[in-house]
């Protein structure tokens, strides 16, 4: 049954003149033939205009939501993916949560005991389980209707046709897609790492013996493996899924329905559990950066120069097997990774953000020149638009090939820029749209990524060669009617 208008549209903030315009996406309204064009002044967009009011209707991202499903014995990676996927849609603009069957297991039994309570013929444990899912799908619904998400990750092992085959009929009645994502993986070597790394260490086996931890989950499984059926080309033919076979050695996709489906299948086939590191660092410091100006293309200065020598160094030092060198297209990162003496490869994509009109201007004669526009830039800064340029939101969607590629990598050094930088952080460390534009991302020091179990490790290490800090925080003070001191508060000291 095809969705409604209103089940694909979602309403802002009625009372709030502000709610719809600094949502993630561009605007539906309700009356009928030729309006006037009023320009949203946070992100420079074209929108339609009625008796003086903008309507705060927004266009759902997914059309309708979505429900995406796993599949998969116990320690077949289902709960990594599930965290991953949820991360990168997040930071893609599509409100995504994950709901965790096994945590609402645990908050429910207090006390895990052992593997007895997963036996298909422990009626009290089936009891409870069958309630902790239905709860899970309850606050799924109400996430997705009520809450405004657009995707919910139902993680669970799900490893029944009965239960899957409920879970369509909630989807169905509820007006939600469903995606399925299998995992199966024979690999004992694998499945044991798996373990090792993260069911050990949950609050199942708190305080447990490692090696009766490890014969517990081992027929813990065995208790799943009896009654699984794993999604089948016949049976399953009008189903949406993907099925990723021994940790991305072979993928099986099925009916892809709309354009999201489509990212997350994307998405699923270029990550890996390889392990490597991601190292990312500014260039050195500028001749624009001393000066205080933003953007431009700038070459660096001495100190800057003694900073590339000082990476170049640190590299060496480091021993890093089959090391990718990335920098932008600007002259600042590209004369960092020459004094590197290895090749490199230059994107586009990570050319800092675009200022528009404010391109090489002080923040000073910003405020100057555009007071509007600065204070409004610090009421929502990761959503606005320089005039004629790019806001956060925008440099996140320029930069989603990067990460896909940072993804299908191993060790890679990426020289950007400060706003670049930002990004690419905010999605490895699971940061939100308002806390990414503030991250502190220092000249002059390199952070390692190193990604672990269901997160990122990092190592920040500064190289020593004194700069200028860039670093501007949040203002306290953000209204239009600002007094110039107010708006400069916060500004770093320059030349």
């Amino acid at each position: 049954m095809k969705p409604t208008v209103s089940e694909c549209y979602r309403e802002g903030n009625g009372n709030d003149p502000a709610a719809g315009m600094l949502d993630n996406e561009e605007f539906l309204f309700e009356s009928p033939g030729p309006r006037e064009l009023t320009q949203n002044p946070l992100k420079k967009i074209w929108m339609p205009h009625k008796n003086g009011h903008i309507a705060h209707r927004r266009v759902c991202m997914t059309n309708c939501p979505t429900l995406i499903v796993t599949v998969g014995l116990p320690a077949r990676g289902k709960t990594y993916i599930s965290k991953k996927l949820t991360r990168y849609l997040n930071w893609i603009g599509v409100p995504t949560k994950e709901f965790n069957v096994g945590d609402y297991r645990r908050e429910c039994v207090k006390i895990y005991k052992s593997f007895e309570f997963f036996r298909p013929d422990n009626e009290e444990g089936l009891k409870i389980r069958r309630h902790c899912a239905t709860s899970a799908l309850n606050d799924v619904c109400q996430y997705l209707s009520v809450e405004g998400g657009h995707v919910a990750v139902f993680d669970a092992t799900n490893t029944t046709r009965e239960r899957r085959n409920t879970i369509i009929n909630f989807a169905e009645q509820n007006g939600f897609k469903v995606f399925f994502v299998e995992s199966v993986c024979e690999d004992p070597d694998v499945i044991a790492e798996n373990i090792v790394q993260v069911k050990l260490g949950n609050p199942d086996y708190k305080n447990c013996n490692p090696e009766e931890a490890l014969e517990d989950f081992m027929k813990r499984i065995k208790c799943y493996e009896s009654s699984y059926q794993p999604l089948d080309e016949d049976l399953d033919r009008n189903v949406s899924y993907i099925k990723i076979i021994d940790v991305g050695r072979q993928y099986l996709v099925n009916r892809v329905a709309d354009h999201i489906q489509s990212r997350i299948v994307y998405y699923l086939m270029n990550i890996h559990i390889t392990p490597r590191s991601i190292y990312l660092c500014r260039h050195g410091e500028s001749d624009l950066n001393i000066k205080g100006r933003i953007g431009g293309d700038s070459g660096l200065s001495p100190r800057g120069k003694d900073f590339a020598k000082c990476l170049r160094n640190f590299i060496d030092e480091q021993k890093i097997k089959d090391l990718k060198v990335w920098t932008s297209q600007m002259k600042r990162t590209i004369q960092t990774a020459e004094c590197l003496g290895v090749p490199y490869e230059q994107w586009k994509a990570l050319n800092e953000i675009d200022a528009g009109v404010c391109e090489e201007m002080m923040y000073e004669e910003i405020q100057e020149h555009y007071p509007q526009e600065f204070a409004m830039r610090d009421q929502d800064k990761y959503r606005y638009r320089y005039p004629k340029g790019e806001s956060y939101e925008d440099l996140v969607q320029r930069l989603e090939p990067v990460i896909m590629e940072l993804e299908r990598q191993e060790n890679v050094l990426v020289i950007c820029h400060q706003a670049v930088m930002r990004c690419l952080l905010a999605y490895f460390l699971d940061k939100t749209a308002d806390e990414l534009p503030y991250l502190k991302c220092p000249l002059h020091t390199v952070l390692k990524l190193t990604p672990i179990a269901y997160g990122c490790q990092v190592e920040s290490m500064y190289l020593g060669v004194e700069s200028v800090n860039t670093h501007r925080e949040r203002p306290q003070n953000v209204t239009t009617q600002r007094s110039t001191e107010d708006a400069l508060q916060t500004v770093p000291a320059h030349l």
